[in-house]
């Protein structure tokens, strides 16, 4: 419709230029007072114009179609629907409403960063409740393009705004659906790929029977409540303090395991003594002897008394 107005506004301009052109002529006389040149004021006015109408059509019956792009054109006297793809295509004048879509990979997402996202004015980023009743932000992207064969369909039924109308609401939908399935540790980290691959798998199943393809979900971000994440920090800080005092205990259960090793080796070396001493009992003597000094000379006299030769020979010479 935008086109026949545009087309209808141009011709009503010719016409009245033609008018112009026509009175103007029309104030042309001879030396006898006549009036001339009002056929020639006519016929020049209404070639203008034809030509005028001629460049108004043609400009609106051919459409350029971006790469990446598909054109919509429906018929108002047949009530048919066509799509054109890439390149020049033919659209019948004055009877044709057309709509152009983007058939590449586009992204939408929704985060709490401001600037990031497709409202990037606002926190748009997803909180649901986990299975323990925990709320958690979710920052999210997803990769999705509309299937060329239901393109004419889509337009039908939904409509250009078909990311407000199907997508944003499917994904904030499954989000909810599926985190509230895990406890708040395992979104966090541990099944953090886990819960990615499920959400993938059910945004799949619930948009892509009405002609929408979703490429990929990746989770940008987990985030919590401030008074969580104080509770987070203290636990982190509590469990190295356990680990800690978990390495302490160990090292002084292996240090008093130590000492018991050494406290029996002490003893086995004691009952071999005893049991030398009791074979032999000048075996106490030598092992006295043994931990001298080697600068020492020693001499036994008897059983029981040992005297330092050296010491008697320096003191002789002095």
């Amino acid at each position: 419709m935008g086109g026949l107005f545009l087309v209808l506004v141009l011709a009503i301009g010719a016409l009245v230029a033609w008018g112009q052109v026509s009175r103007r002529m029309a104030r042309v006389h001879d030396a006898s007072g006549r009036s001339v040149g009002t056929a020639e004021a006519a016929r020049v006015a209404l070639i203008a114009a034809g030509g005028v109408l001629a460049l108004i059509l043609l400009g609106t019956t051919f459409r350029v179609v971006p790469v990446g792009h598909g054109l919509v054109v429906f018929n108002t006297l047949t009530r048919g629907f066509s799509l054109a793809r890439e390149g020049i295509t033919f659209v019948p004048p004055l009877v044709s409403n057309t709509a152009l879509y983007d058939l590449r990979r586009l992204e939408y997402t929704m985060s709490s960063t401001a600037g990031e996202g497709r409202k990037a004015s606002i926190d748009d980023s997803i909180w649901s409740p986990t299975s323990e009743g925990l709320q958690v932000g979710i920052d999210l992207t997803v990769w999705h393009h509309v299937d060329p064969r239901r393109l004419i369909n889509i337009h039908q039924t939904i409509g250009p705004d078909y990311e407000e109308k199907i997508i944003r609401p499917a994904v904030r939908s499954v989000i909810r659906l599926v985190i509230s399935e895990y406890p708040v540790m395992d979104v966090y980290s541990q099944k953090r790929a886990l819960i990615q691959d499920e959400i993938n798998a059910k945004i799949k199943t619930l948009v892509e029977k009405d002609g929408f393809l979703i490429d990929e979900v990746v989770l940008r971000d987990v985030r919590f409540t401030p008074e969580f994440t104080k509770a987070i920090e203290a636990k982190t800080i509590a469990q190295q303090a356990a680990e800690q005092m978990k390495y302490t205990l160990e090292k002084e259960q292996k240090e008093a395991e130590r000492k018991v090793i050494e406290a029996h080796g002490r003893a086995n070396a004691i009952e071999v003594i005893n049991q030398a001493l009791a074979q032999n009992p000048n075996y106490i003597k030598y092992l006295y002897v043994d931990k001298l000094s080697d600068k020492i000379a020693v001499i036994v006299s008897d059983q029981n008394t040992i005297m330092d030769l050296k010491g008697i020979l320096d003191t002789h010479h002095k």
